[in-house]
């Protein structure tokens, strides 16, 4: 495996995951013929086929669903390689900040930018399932997360809380009232969180796909499939007649930490640092 040209097997995983190589070349923007010598160039290198082509399609054989396997976290691998790699080469020239959906973070790039203005300052939206996957592959090098976060390998740095909002749709009869409780929540028939138990109880109840971003959650909301919590700076910044959010008294509040791999300390994530500190938002 550590032989082989990690093009081709780029060439191939598109393949595969498309079964189609008319697909896969636009997708890959080479000529198709070119892709087929290339894939060809790959059967040969390893001695057997990867594909079965017929008059019906395109089909995995039994070799190419084991490469297919192995491929992804290969290709995976090297991708997060190469950009610890070109973070390390621009790393007292470049800082990449992540941020969640509400969470400003500004201030935070003015009061760094001013005391560093040698340095270019990246920002990159994350969400709920990948925050910690990017700071441990290199694609940001600090983040405003929000908890809880799977911190094995991560460094971090608490922020501040907000309240937590639950949104309703408009027409809801809860929605007449000014604030809520959990109680008056958990009486409601279905209510959608960011993270969907993947494997429900045998004959339990359909799970809701798993929704990755707040613009999701309050589509499934405005067309009264249930209700969702979200942090306040989240309820603010996406304003909709058809969704009304409120205070939940109960519940604890959200709360904001700054993340960074902590195999890779650097002085830039250390003065970004302080500057998150001075320029966060008092405690609600």
């Amino acid at each position: 495996m550590a032989d082989l040209d990690l093009r081709r097997l780029r060439y191939f995983v598109a393949v595969a995951e498309r079964l189609h190589f008319s697909r896969a070349a636009e997708e890959l923007l080479i000529a198709q013929p070119a892709l087929s010598r290339q894939i060809r160039a790959l059967e040969k290198e390893l001695r057997t086929e990867l594909f079965v082509r017929d008059s019906h399609g395109v089909e995995l054989t039994d070799t190419g669903r084991q490469l297919l396997d192995d491929a992804r976290p290969l290709l995976a691998a090297a991708d997060a390689a190469r950009r610890r790699v070109d973070r390390a080469a621009r790393a007292d020239r470049t800082l990449v900040v992540g941020f969640r959906t509400g969470i400003r973070v500004t201030d935070a790039v003015r009061d760094f930018t001013a005391a560093h203005p040698e340095v270019t300052v990246e920002v990159r939206s994350v969400e709920w399932d990948d925050q910690a996957e990017a700071l441990l592959d290199g694609r940001v090098d600090v983040a405003y997360v929000r908890l809880p976060v799977l911190a094995d390998g991560l460094a971090l740095t608490p922020l501040y809380s907000e309240p937590r909002m639950a949104a309703l749709p408009a027409g809801h009869p809860l929605a007449a009232k000014d604030a809520l409780t959990s109680a008056e929540l958990a009486r409601q028939t279905e209510i959608l969180h960011l993270c969907v138990n993947p494997d429900p109880n045998p004959g339990g109840p359909r799970p809701v796909s798993a929704i990755r971003t707040v613009e999701e959650k309050l589509e499934y909301v405005a067309a009264g499939r249930g209700v969702c919590y979200l942090p306040r700076s989240a309820t603010d910044l996406y304003r909709r007649a058809d969704v009304r959010c409120l205070p939940v008294t109960d519940l604890p509040p959200d709360e904001v930490a700054l993340a960074h791999a902590a195999d890779r300390p650097s002085p830039l994530i250390d003065a970004f640092r302080e500057a998150a500190r001075r320029t966060a938002p008092p405690e609600a």
